[in-house]
C-alpha cells in the first residue's frame, strides 16, 4: 500500500488534519447533539431522545452548523484538543475512534462512499428524536434512550 492509498485519518494525527479533513470525519449521526443527563453522584452520562434546538430532527444535521455557538452558547465545539476530555462521545464517533487508534466502521461515509449508510446501519438519530422544548425538564428522565453505540453505564 502506498502513502496515497492510506486514508488521511491514518496518515495524520487529529491535530494535523485540515479543516476539510476534520469535517469529513463526522459521520453525521447526530448523537453528540442530543441532550444528555449526568448523574451528579456517579458522573454517569445518559443520552436522551431529545435533540438540541439546532438539530433538524428529520435529517439529524445542524440547522446552522457554522454559527451554532451563537445560537447555543453552551454548545461544545469538538476539537483535536477537546476530544480527550469528551468520554461521552459515542463509541462509534470517528473522532473518538481515530483518537483511540481504531478503524472507522464499514458504514462510515468515508469507508462506504455514501452518507446513506449511516442511517441504513441504524446509527443516525434522524427521525428518532424530539425537538428541544417539546419535552418538559421534569420529563427528561423519561426520555433516556439507550442508543446502541453510546457509552456504557
Amino acid at each position: 500500500m502506498t502513502i496515497t492509498e492510506i486514508p488521511f485519518w491514518k496518515q495524520k494525527t487529529l491535530t494535523e488534519l485540515t479543516n476539510d479533513e476534520w469535517e469529513l470525519l463526522c459521520d453525521g449521526c447526530g448523537k453528540c447533539c442530543v441532550l444528555k443527563l449526568e448523574d451528579i453522584e456517579t458522573e454517569a452520562v445518559y443520552y436522551t431522545d431529545v435533540a438540541c434546538k439546532m438539530l433538524d430532527c428529520q435529517t439529524g444535521r445542524c440547522r446552522d452548523y457554522k454559527r451554532r455557538k451563537q445560537h447555543v452558547p453552551d454548545c461544545i465545539l469538538l476539537t483535536p484538543e477537546t476530544i480527550e476530555q469528551l468520554a461521552w462521545m459515542p463509541k462509534t464517533c470517528a473522532y473518538r475512534l481515530v483518537y483511540e487508534g481504531q478503524n472507522l466502521p464499514d458504514w462510515h461515509p468515508l469507508i462506504s462512499g455514501s452518507t446513506d449508510t449511516v442511517m441504513k446501519a441504524g446509527h443516525s438519530v434522524a427521525g428518532q428524536v424530539f425537538p428541544e422544548g417539546s419535552v418538559e425538564d421534569e420529563d427528561m428522565a423519561n426520555h433516556i434512550k439507550n442508543w446502541h453505540d453510546c457509552i456504557d453505564h
